[in-house]
C-alpha cells in the first residue's frame, strides 16, 4: 500500500510540474473545462461525454508525453543536434494533431446544439 501511495505522489508531482511550468498545459486544462461545462449546459449523451472525455484526456496525455520528450532529449543532448530537434518537433507535432482533432470533437458535438 505504501508503495501505491508513493506512486501516486509521483504521479500528481508530474502533473503539478506539467501545469506549474507549461503554458499550454493551462490552457489545454482551461479549454478542457469550458468543455465540460458546455456539455452540461448542452446536454451531452453518455457515448458523448465518452468521447469528450477521452479527446480532453488524449490532449493532455500528449502534452505532458511532448514535455517529458522535450526534458530528456535536453538532458541527453544539450547542444543541437538535427536528432533531438527531431524528436522535439515530433513531439510537439503529436500534440498538435490532437489539438486539432479535439476542434474537430468540439464542432461535431457542439456545433448541430448551438445551430438549433
Amino acid at each position: 500500500m505504501v508503495a501505491l501511495m508513493r506512486s501516486f505522489r509521483f504521479a500528481l508531482a508530474g502533473l503539478a510540474y506539467l501545469l506549474r511550468t507549461q503554458g499550454n498545459a493551462r490552457i489545454e486544462v482551461a479549454i478542457g473545462l469550458l468543455a465540460i461545462a458546455a456539455g452540461v449546459l448542452l446536454g451531452l449523451s453518455a457515448p458523448e461525454w465518452g468521447v469528450l472525455v477521452l479527446t480532453i484526456c488524449l490532449v493532455l496525455i500528449l502534452e505532458g508525453i511532448n514535455t517529458a520528450v522535450e526534458l530528456a532529449v535536453d538532458l541527453a543532448s544539450p547542444e543541437m543536434h538535427p536528432k533531438a530537434k527531431a524528436a522535439k518537433d515530433l513531439a510537439a507535432g503529436t500534440v498538435l494533431i490532437a489539438a486539432a482533432g479535439s476542434v474537430v470533437v468540439g464542432v461535431l458535438l457542439f456545433g448541430p446544439r448551438l445551430v438549433r
